[in-house]
């Protein structure tokens, strides 16, 4: 470790804690709060060993404080073998731009009512257009764990670590490979909750179910497989399966045994006695993003909520797991929150709307900048006949990683702003899907392990873009 970097980042924090022996020892705890943001936009904005000290540091720093990420598999189980109520969904919110000052609002809307089964995602796809590799959206989130006080489990999840059906049919092998050191990143960042999404694989063409199922069985057995022979000692990530694209056909029975009955026959095969995941995505009728209207609106979404509750049931009764996951879910209208309590959906993912208020309330000159950026960047990706609202909607996400800076440059106020707005909305979402008060579940279920972090992977440089132009989000 470098001693002057190192004490350069200390000085950032106005000494409120010092170093010694690679341990933490805090001096200041208010005083840290107040300056951790510092670390967090070295992270974000610097590169070499600098940012990835910065890093480093910010995740000894979370773990003397007692902010550990941890896995929700045990919770999952616990629910799925009734030990643990199904009486709350468990938001997984999708930070895409300026994660830091999301994930502060975050906390401040989950500390006042000990709502701590909440879980903070990123998908493969994102990580590429927000410029977002997995150490900085750990920095992030334990960065404002920190600023904002908040003690105990923090889950942090790899969404959509999805299969390209498109490289896979060219190149399976680099394609695999691809997945696999993703999945290094990510644990070695902190990410102890992974979506294996090989959904992209079923092949509708296929006579049978059990047929169209079948590459994605033997895909996410073999990462499933792969997760559990790296995971850290005595953690067990959490694993999710997927059996259907969003966007498609509405998940069904036939659907989830075939694809359960041969994941479990496969990976008792590749790994005898293994375990497998805690819970199963399915799709339900709604797609990702939302579908935008001509005036910018967004078109209503018919949820199946029948078929949520059927599939949660059957995933807990039959195969132990958590329950069903609902992808795609933030642009819907605030009254369909509460019935996937009432469904028994385990976790519902949420990322569009955050967006949308973010543009919403971004200084008018700085979204004209990103406007302008766009028709010049994407404006290959306007239809005819798209308007403006619909073309911008669809495309602005790519200009998160481009503009990382000047986001992170916004004014204190308008940046206090957008908090505020986003600490609004993420409590009334904890208070329709129910969890407040569920530390007392995760405290019940999970047994918190601290992982200490590696100083060589925090210096070792950060992977090369890919393309992820075909991956949901």
């Amino acid at each position: 470790m470098s001693k002057t970097e190192l004490s350069n980042l200390l000085t950032l924090l106005e000494g409120s804690i010092s170093v010694v022996h690679g341990k933490v020892e805090l001096k200041d705890e208010n005083r840290l709060r107040t300056n951790i943001h510092r670390l967090a936009e070295v992270s974000a904005l610097e590169s070499g060993i600098r940012q990835g000290l910065a890093r480093y540091l910010t995740r000894l720093i979370s773990l003397s404080l007692g902010i550990i990420p941890a896995s929700i598999h045990e919770l999952y189980i616990a629910i799925g073998r009734g030990d643990v109520p199904a009486s709350f969904t468990v938001p997984a919110m999708n930070l895409r731009a300026i994660s830091f000052d999301a994930a502060k609002a975050v906390f401040r809307a989950a500390i006042p009512t000990d709502a701590t089964a909440i879980i903070f995602e990123i998908a493969r796809s994102e990580m590429n257009y927000t410029d977002q590799r997995p150490a900085e959206y750990v920095t992030n989130i334990l960065a404002a764990a920190i600023a904002e006080g908040y003690k105990g489990p923090v889950f942090i999840q790899g969404d959509h670590f999805q299969v390209s059906a498109k490289r896979f049919a060219s190149d399976a092998d680099s394609e695999i490979q691809a997945i696999r050191e993703l999945i290094v990143e990510a644990i070695m960042a902190g990410f102890f909750n992974i979506d294996i999404d090989t959904s992209t694989m079923v092949d509708l063409s296929k006579l049978t179910i059990p047929e169209q199922q079948a590459t994605n069985i033997e895909l996410s057995s073999m990462f499933t497989a792969y997760i559990r022979s790296i995971e850290p000692e005595n953690v067990t990530i959490s694993v999710g399966g997927e059996i259907g694209e969003v966007g498609g056909h509405n998940s069904t029975e036939e659907e989830l045994r075939a694809y359960m009955d041969g994941y479990n026959s496969k990976l008792e095969h590749l790994a005898p006695e293994t375990v497998g995941i805690s819970k199963i995505s399915i799709q339900s009728g709604t797609s990702h993003g939302g579908v935008v209207l001509p005036d910018g609106s967004i078109a209503q979404v018919s949820v199946d909520f029948d078929t949520i509750r059927k599939l949660s049931n059957i995933s807990r009764k039959d195969y132990g797991l958590g329950g069903a996951v609902q992808h795609g879910a933030s642009t819907l209208p605030e009254g369909a929150f509460g019935e996937f309590v009432e469904n028994q959906a385990v976790e519902i993912h949420l990322a569009t709307n955050f967006m949308n208020m973010l543009f919403d309330h971004l200084p008018t000159e700085l979204r004209n900048q990103i406007y302008e950026y766009l028709d010049k960047k994407h404006g290959s990706e306007r239809k005819s006949g798209m308007t403006d609202e619909q073309f911008y909607y669809k495309v602005r996400k790519n200009s998160v990683g481009p503009f990382k800076k000047q986001l992170w440059d916004l004014s204190i106020e308008v940046k206090t702003e957008i908090g505020t707005i986003w600490e609004e909305q993420f409590k009334k979402l904890f208070e329709l899907l129910k969890v407040g008060g569920t530390r007392r579940f995760t405290d019940q279920a999970i047994q918190l392990v601290p992982v200490l972090p590696d100083l060589d992977f925090y210096l070792g440089g950060e992977k090369l873009d890919e393309d992820t132009s075909d991956l949901a989000d």
